[in-house]
């Protein structure tokens, strides 16, 4: 549709803030209010709709579309999204090694390592490793831990918290992302690492090049959600 706004503003609300169109305060599709909890919050998503050109274009407003989601989605989706959340755990990228060639097991190893012994470290999760395809069971205490953690969270930081691992494939990533103990490019490393040294070995073709740029920009305003939202220490 055609941008109908001139101007763009940020004011405080009853509770938190609003994103402001001529006045006139942002809805989601179901005509909810967009209530953000920070002012940091609601000026990223200010700025979304400032960059409108002469169409305003969904599709490149991630963290719009985040936050609407959540408000518009997850009140009637939120058991589902935390068992989508713990099959990420169940599946976690960083727990499935290959078997070769050495230096990428090599890379697997220093690389992820060290990020299931922070999930160790914070949540007292010990995670199975395996190499290959075949599927290994996590322990199903190690699941409820996790879980435990995953209910602990907001609306809008557990729409950034699936999206995260969604992208990542890895709960355990989206987690380390939520606490900042890792930034969005590295999470984003860390969780392609098999495939960007195949990059490195031979190339990268063009598709793939639009996909991880499209990838990288969601990881982004899913860690933008996480810091301006907030999350549990």
């Amino acid at each position: 549709m055609k941008r109908f706004y001139a101007e763009v503003s940020v004011a405080p609300a009853a509770e938190g803030y609003r994103v402001l169109l001529d006045g006139r305060p942002v809805r989601t599709p179901k005509r909810r209010a967009l209530q953000l909890p920070t002012r940091a919050l609601a000026e990223a998503v200010a700025a979304e709709w400032q960059a409108q050109v002469e169409e305003v274009d969904p599709r490149t407003m991630l963290l719009t579309r985040l936050i609407t989601t959540a408000i518009d989605v997850l009140p009637e989706r939120r058991p589902q999204i935390i068992a989508e959340l713990l099959e990420f755990a169940r599946h976690d990228v960083l727990c499935y090694r290959v078997t070769h060639p050495r230096e990428l097991v090599a890379r697997q190893c220093a690389a992820w390592d060290p990020w299931l012994a922070w999930a160790a470290r914070e949540y007292g999760v010990h995670l199975q490793v395996t190499s290959g395809i075949a599927a290994v069971p996590q322990e199903e205490t190690a699941l409820a831990r996790l879980r435990a953690v995953v209910e602990e969270f907001a609306p809008l930081p557990l729409i950034g918290l699936h999206a995260a691992a969604r992208i990542t494939h890895s709960l355990v990533l989206a987690l380390a992302l939520a606490r900042q103990a890792v930034d969005a490019a590295e999470a984003f490393r860390l969780a392609h690492l098999e495939e960007l040294w195949e990059i490195a070995q031979w190339g990268e073709e063009g598709e793939q090049r639009k996909r991880h740029k499209a990838l990288q920009a969601e990881l982004h305003a899913a860690s933008l959600l996480l810091q301006a939202a907030g999350q549990p220490n």
